[in-house]
């Protein structure tokens, strides 16, 4: 009688097991979804606690950690420290192929303090904010990754998952320092999201970018008593930046060129011996920005000649433009209408209208609305993003979700307000069912990543992936971390 009752529990179990193996890829976006609101309140917290912090590049000390130790605790393998970056990590979960990777950040801006409030007041005068929301990217991408993860250890889809800490998205890059160590190049698809002002797959491309430094050297003397003897660092940095703003004439609508004088003398009666320009090039092609770069060399060239001084041209690093993956944009978008408009209170409909209403622009409120899917754009606007590099090692399948209201000034305080409170959390938790419900896509259709990677290879061709930095180590804050 106990072996019959042994063998029926078997029998119940297998049963039990071969039903749940075969639960459609629908079923299994619904688990991902009531994963993601299970974990609602944890990856609000998440984020809540990275955007207090509010921790620049490299500096992510307590962000990183706190991300990593969650990561672990939810049965992660994690790896700190990643390309000779303390503030950088991997988690892993799973075995075997596919193996899809999420990108997370959580590096903020410095200067740029406010509350969650909607009139400009600072948390804490001159520190920094999430002004470009990665408190919610990297606690939204960590959600997703943990919703498969559980998926896994059900035994309902095979494979690794595994979610990239990555640091220092708005100075260093330090995804090309990643990038450059190969940490991508045994993934199969990775995922990206962001923040936005609107909700949308991520078909448009990025501008390509070089960060470099000019430096001047010339001799010091009284600038009255004896300017003969002296050679002005400085006249040779003026020289320069007139003849770049001259080149603007003669550059491609679609390039950018910004800078910064580091360095320019320290007291007007001597002589500059030294002077630094700080510069970024960018186009919508990385062949562009170098034709840009190499006439912006000569010209530090000519500068130095005129002036008698010295020049060295140092290039800090640069990011690649997006390589667009439309197929797996296509996959974000079916789920994106699956899941339906981001909804708002009447509170937060009236707490976006007063950003709009302080930094005089139209009161239209705050769009949670699905974008239809957008053409590629040849020559789109916007700024520029390490998650390019990634691009170019990887297919990589991104998506925009709202957390802050239309035509909020980037970078600024209204998007540093937003991403403290609940209209950044719908945000970061639309954005966590999305990307894992595109994942489960992924994982149970060999068909899809095959689609993925051929449109990958075709838009590739045989370019070879080279990261743009200096040599050695990434430049970490003076005291390390």
């Amino acid at each position: 009688m106990k072996c019959k009752n042994v063998l029926i529990l078997v029998i119940l179990i297998s049963f039990y097991v071969n039903a749940m193996a075969q639960e459609t890829p629908e079923q299994l976006k619904q688990q991902v979804i009531r994963s993601v609101d299970k974990h609602e309140a944890e990856l609000i917290n998440l984020s809540d606690k990275i955007w207090a912090y509010a921790e620049t590049a490299l500096k992510e000390k307590q962000s990183s950690k706190l991300l990593a130790d969650y990561a672990e605790s939810q049965g992660f393998k994690v790896t700190r420290g990643v390309a000779e970056m303390p503030t950088a990590f991997i988690a892993e979960y799973g075995s075997g192929r596919p193996l899809i990777g999420i990108l997370g950040e959580y590096d903020a801006l410095p200067g740029i303090s406010q509350k969650a409030s909607s009139t400009q007041e600072s948390l804490q005068e001159g520190a920094a904010g999430h002004g470009c929301g990665h408190n919610l990217f990297g606690a939204g991408s960590i959600g997703a990754a943990v919703a498969i993860k559980e998926l896994m250890e059900k035994g309902l889809i095979n494979g690794t998952v595994r979610f990239y800490g990555t640091p220092a998205e708005e100075a260093i890059g330090g995804k090309i320092y990643m990038a450059r160590e190969g940490l991508f190049d045994d993934l199969d698809i990775c995922m990206d999201w962001h923040p936005s002002n609107s909700t949308k797959a991520g078909v448009q491309s990025s501008k390509a970018m070089i960060d470099f430094n000019v430096e001047f050297f010339g001799k010091t003397a009284h600038a009255s008593g004896d300017p003969w003897n002296g050679k002005s660092a400085l006249d040779g940095l003026e020289l320069f930046n007139m003849g770049v703003n001259l080149l603007r004439e003669h550059i491609r609508p679609t390039v950018r060129i910004h800078y910064v004088i580091s360095a320019g003398g320290d007291v007007p009666n001597v002589v500059p011996p030294y002077a630094k320009v700080w510069m970024w090039i960018r186009d919508s092609k990385r062949s562009g920005v170098f034709e840009v770069f190499d006439r912006v060399q000569k010209i530090a060239e000519g500068a130095g000649l005129m002036a008698a001084v010295d020049h060295k041209i140092s290039i800090n690093n640069g990011d690649y433009e997006i390589l667009v993956n439309r197929t797996g944009g296509q996959l974000v978008q079916n789920n994106l209408e699956t899941l339906g408009d981001i909804l708002y209170t009447d509170e937060e409909i009236a707490f976006a209208k007063a950003i709009q209403r302080a930094t005089g622009k139209k009161e239209d409120g705050i769009d949670g609305k699905i974008t239809p899917l957008e053409e590629t754009e040849e020559d789109p606007s916007g700024g520029s993003t390490d998650v390019g590099d990634v691009s170019w090692v990887v297919p990589v399948i991104r998506l925009r979700a709202t957390t802050a209201p239309k035509d909020t000034p980037w970078h600024s305080w209204p998007v540093v307000a937003c991403g403290g409170m609940s209209i950044g959390h719908k945000g970061l938790l639309h954005a966590a069912k999305a990307l894992s419900m595109t994942m489960v896509d992924l994982y149970t259709n060999p068909e899809k990543r095959k689609e993925v990677r051929q449109e990958f290879d075709e838009r590739k061709g045989d370019h070879q992936f080279e990261a743009m930095l200096a040599e050695g180590p990434p430049p970490l804050p003076e005291g390390g971390n």
